[in-house]
């Protein structure tokens, strides 16, 4: 058995990190882009989303008289009712 032979290491030139420098700025380019994109959907959604809440709240401001008439029938019939039976 011989004396182990040291690891010389990697050898990584500097056209080699310029390389991957290039592609790693490359794909941080292409992220960016699409969460721009991604950015500009959640603020039309964010809108959409406002629009519709608006909405709902009109039509439920505008639905509030019905339970009251509803009411307001059931006791005109049920005094319509009582006036009919003690009537005979």
């Amino acid at each position: 058995m011989g004396t182990p032979v040291p690891d010389p290491g990697v050898f990584i030139s500097s056209g080699q990190m310029y390389q991957e420098l290039r592609s790693l700025s490359d794909g941080v380019t292409r992220v960016e882009t699409k969460l721009d994109g991604i950015g500009q959907g959640l603020t039309e959604l964010g809108k959409d989303v406002a629009d519709h809440e608006s909405r709902l709240r009109t039509l439920e401001r505008a639905r509030w008289p019905m339970p009251t008439i509803g009411v307001l029938a059931g006791l005109a019939g049920a005094a319509t009712g009582a006036v009919a039976l003690f009537a005979r």
